[in-house]
């Protein structure tokens, strides 16, 4: 009998004695696994190659897990029928991923929470070409894991090998052994995924929650629904057994570049697709309807019920058909620095109005430094103005990251012909707005962050409509209040300070973590009070405690 601790990964295998032409799709392996309180789920097996199976199973309930095998050629015995026992024991390790379980969203819609109900924030960082071998195994992943867990992010958001920014089988995009499917997506190379494997298991063992980007939306057409059900049960069997976060495509419903250098009929249907827009829209409704059909088809096979995003060229939920299919929303708000700030506001404040309430965090904004530009201030206004609207989390990108530009071979050109920045990843994973988005996770993490709320009225000047590079202010009444002043704002007055609590107040500075005591926080009749003096030229944190 094989044993395991909780929500920890164990994994066996099964050869089979039947040869198969075409292995990967005549076969169809899983795992009937009877859990200790008689419960009932099925795990998806994946091919791993020639002759073999595998299954990959973690569960937090303790004790006697049995396993049947169930292949749909039943005739073959050494795949189907097979039984074993699994004991799974108490978790005694020191990994939060582990001790707390996989995520789920919180029954209030308002956050993500592991298993266990421990809250859990949300501070991505975006290596969407992360599992490309331009960012090598094991030195520079290894690197970039450890500078990002050191600084405080929980999730990384990586593509599972079919990436934007490149034609299909593009040399960027290959891994130590290749792509991830073949050239007519018949079959997949499962030596691609035991390259990822590697990186995918060292996000977790860091602390780090992958959220796998299955493909960029454009696959939907290149590879089709079936191979793309194919895909994402591949990507659950393998993953599945990590406190991952499933997020089926980025930019779902955006078609393939225009002006790719693609000649006769390939070149003037993405030509079309983006100079008509009677045809785009209709390539976005077959395109949702599409993503729609992948993402129920993954819900139903996925026994973990790991949550289920989609990365949007607006908000997630108009990529879909059925906004409850999704378990939380994600955003993408541009990347123009401050003029991009207004819009990322009214998304936000859009988004968290719509009901049934489910979080919301805004996936993509401003990346730290694309375009000469969108640097640490962009960053921090970001970051404060969307987790005090009420956010779930952030999303932070750096250029040169998210494409891994390397020194000696910078990613170079996108298909359009533009180079989004030549930044060496080793130089962006230094700039100051990760760090500083880091320090302010973990200042907020000093409260119970999950219950604040927005509270506009709680100063003045305030963030509105047509007006949203302002202070914003968010908390629990009574208790805390929290104000982000940004630099470029006058300094507000604190309104409605109940006459009943006594407040003590400091600044905090997220650039530096610097904070500054401001006494005891004396308001006048109208329950209105402001601070004597600013005590630095920065963003600051106004912060009121409950004495």
């Amino acid at each position: 009998m094989q044993s395991v601790m909780q929500n920890c990964m164990i994994e066996w295998s099964y050869t089979s004695e039947t040869v198969y032409s075409d292995p990967f799709n005549d076969i169809e392996l899983s795992a009937v696994i009877t859990e200790p309180d008689g419960r009932q789920i099925t795990v998806p097996a994946f091919w791993a190659g020639g002759n073999t199976w595998r299954v990959r199973y973690a569960s937090p309930k303790m004790g006697i897990h049995h396993v049947s095998s169930f292949c749909l050629d039943r005739t073959n015995t050494s795949l189907h029928g097979r039984e074993q026992d699994i004991q799974v024991g108490r978790y005694d390790g020191g990994n939060p991923l582990m001790k707390h379980g996989p995520l789920k969203a919180s029954a209030n819609g308002k956050h993500l929470e592991h298993a266990d109900g421990t809250p859990f924030f949300w501070l991505a960082d975006t290596w969407w070409m992360g599992l490309s071998k331009r960012l090598s195994w094991p030195d520079d992943f290894k690197t970039l894991a450890a500078d990002r867990a050191s600084k405080g992010f929980s999730v990384i958001k990586i593509v599972a090998g079919l990436y934007s920014d490149m034609v299909p089988m593009d040399e960027r995009g290959a891994n130590e052994a290749g792509f991830p499917w073949n050239d007519d997506f018949s079959s997949i190379n499962p030596g691609y995924f035991e390259m990822a494997d590697r990186r995918i298991d060292w996000l977790v063992q860091s602390g780090l929650i992958p959220c796998i980007v299955g493909c960029w939306g454009y696959y939907i057409d290149f590879a089709g629904v079936g191979a793309l059900k194919k895909h994402w049960r591949y990507l659950c069997a393998r993953y599945g057994a990590y406190p991952a976060v499933w997020c089926m495509a980025g930019e779902a419903l955006m078609p393939f570049y225009g002006s790719v250098d693609w000649e006769g009929e390939k070149k003037e249907k993405y030509k079309k697709l983006w100079s008509d827009t009677a045809a785009r829209l209709k390539y976005q409704e077959q395109a949702r309807k599409g993503w729609t059909e992948i993402t129920q088809y993954l819900k139903g096979i996925d026994p973990w019920n790991h949550p289920v995003t989609i990365h949007p060229t607006d908000f997630g939920h108009k990529m879909v058909e059925d906004r409850s299919i999704l378990d939380f929303e994600l955003l993408q708000t541009g990347h123009g620095s401050w003029n991009s700030l207004p819009r990322t506001a009214d998304m936000m404040e859009e988004a968290l109005k719509l009901q049934p309430a489910m979080p919301v965090i805004n996936g993509e904004v401003c990346y730290e430094g694309i375009g000469g530009s969108n640097y640490a201030d962009v960053q921090r206004f970001a970051f404060w103005s969307c987790i005090l609207s009420g956010a779930a989390g952030h999303t932070y990108g750096a250029d040169g990251i998210w494409q891994v530009n390397c020194e000696e071979k910078p990613f170079g050109a996108s298909p359009q012909g533009v180079t989004w920045g030549n930044t060496p990843w080793k130089t962006a994973c230094r700039l100051p707005g990760s760090e500083q988005l880091g320090r302010s996770k973990r200042f907020l993490e000093r409260y119970p962050w999950w219950d604040f709320a927005p509270h506009a009225e709680w100063c003045e000047p305030h963030a509105q409509k047509d007006s949203r590079i302002a202070p914003y202010a968010a908390g629990i009444e009574g208790k805390v209040r929290l104000i982000f002043i940004p630099f470029c704002c006058e300094k507000p007055v604190v309104k409605n300070i109940e006459k009943d609590i006594t407040y003590q107040a400091f600044y905090f500075n997220p650039v530096n973590g610097e904070e500054y005591k401001l006494g005891a926080v004396l308001p006048d009749q109208d329950g209105r009070w402001s601070p004597e003096h600013t005590p630095v030229f920065s963003d600051l944190v106004l912060v009121l405690e409950k004495r």
